[in-house]
Order: structure tokens, then sequence, then C-alpha cells
């Protein structure tokens, strides 16, 4: 005790007579216990944070994904105008977690305001692609996402998004690889058509994506981490086992 009474005078000593070395020392215990107590508060919101997200514009299969995920069968699916809700068990190693599945309905008056009301929970985001239909819904396609990339409350935490191209058992659908191309490609015009209506109004720097003179690259996105699989919901045949690998591995992971 009476060593921890000479401490303190010592450190109110230096203080009061403004030496650097003891006005260091405090700066730096204080940094240390900020960045401490930063960490702890982090971890303990992204264990609040288990949701994943089933995101997409209609008909692209997020439905029947959410049912082969947590009822593990498959379902006649229809366009979805309300937020399914259920619990996905991992397997594996990490058996006896879960994860909370959110499938958001994709009709373009619902989807952002579901998402509005879901986002501070993503865990991850799973934003699933009609692989077959991609050429045609390319441009809106882009639009979602790009809401999705510039959104400010999740720029803060950073989800992994998982961009989920489905039906590609199909034989006029489109591989992943070409699919992030072309997304790119489009990415990067909507970008500069963003860009210029922000500099002629706010211009901020925030809600730009990827590097600066540079064309658009998933791969820029920090703190993002954007991932392509290729995946089939229904099958060969409706009653057959789905490819749904390329998802549950990327839900282990996260977990």
């Amino acid at each position: 005790m009476e060593s921890l009474t000479r401490l303190a005078e010592t450190v109110r000593s230096g203080v009061v007579e403004g030496d650097t070395t003891v006005i260091a020392v405090l700066v730096s215990i204080f940094i240390v216990i900020l960045t401490t107590v930063t960490l702890i508060v982090r971890s303990l919101y992204s264990h609040k944070r288990t949701g994943i997200l089933l995101v997409g514009l209609c008909d692209a299969g997020k439905t029947l994904i959410f049912s082969r995920l947590v009822s593990k069968r498959f379902v006649q699916t229809h366009t979805t105008i309300k937020q399914n809700s259920g619990v996905y068990s991992l397997r594996g190693e990490k058996s006896g977690k879960c994860l909370h599945i959110l499938d958001l309905p994709g009709h373009e008056r619902l989807r952002y305001q579901c998402l509005d009301q879901t986002k501070s929970l993503a865990r991850g985001i799973v934003f699933v692609i009609d692989s077959l239909m991609f050429q045609r819904e390319l441009k809106d396609v882009a639009e979602f996402l790009y809401v999705l990339l510039t959104d400010s409350v999740l720029a803060q935490h950073a989800p992994p998004i998982l961009i989920a191209c489905n039906k590609t058992d199909q034989a006029l659908a489109k591989g992943s690889k070409v699919i992030q191309v072309q997304l790119e490609k489009e990415m990067n015009t909507l970008r500069m058509t963003k860009s210029a209506a922000l500099s002629d109004s706010v211009g901020n720097s925030n809600t730009y994506l990827g590097k600066r003179g540079k064309d658009f690259s998933f791969a820029d996105l920090k703190p993002f981490k954007v991932e392509f699989i290729e995946c089939s919901a229904r099958g060969s045949k409706d009653e057959s086992l789905a490819d749904l690998k390329g998802i549950e591995q990327w839900l282990l992971r996260l977990a």
C-alpha cells in the first residue's frame, strides 16, 4: 500500500511539473486500456451478431436455399413478400453451434426496407444471384450490391459477403468467374456514376468503393471480404440433394 502511495505521489508530481516522461507513460497506459476495452466491446458485440442474411433479387433461389439449410429439404417456393427466419445447425468440427438464417424478400419495394431492419444483426451476408438470368438482371444486381457495400451500418463491422451464384447446374448458366468479371465491370460504371453525383453535392469520400485511379475490383473492398461460389439449391431433380457445399463451408468458417 505504501509503495502504491509513493507511486501515485510521483505520478501526480510529474503531471503537475509537466514531466514529459511521466505524461508519455500515462498516455501509453491510457491507449492500452482504451484499445483493450474496445476489443472486448467489439468481441461481445460480434457474438451478438449471429444473423446470416440471405439477400438478392426475386426468384434468385433464396427461399429454397433457406429451406435446404434450415429444414434440409426441397420445397416448392414462390416470390417471398415477408421475411423468413430459422436456425441452421452446424456440422463437423463446430457441431452444436447454430446460426440464425434470415431470408429477406427480393421484391424491389421490400428488399431495402427489410435490409434496414436486419442489417445490425448481420454476422455474414449471402447475396444470391440467378446464374441463368444474370445477364438480364446485371444492372439491378449491381445496384443492390452497391447499396449493401456503401451502407454506413454494415461498413462499421463489415460482415463477410458471399456471392452465391445459384442454378449453376443448368446448361446455360454462367459460371462464377464470368459473373464476377461482368459484375466488376458494371460496378465500375456504377461507381463512376455515383461518384460524379456525389461530387456535385456532398462528395463524401467514404462512399467511394475500392481504390481510386483503378478499375473496380472486389479484392479492393477492405474491410469487406467478398467471395464467389457456385451452387445449386434445386439439384438436377427437384428432390435430389442440392449442391450447397460452398455455402455450408463458408458458414462453418464464419461461426
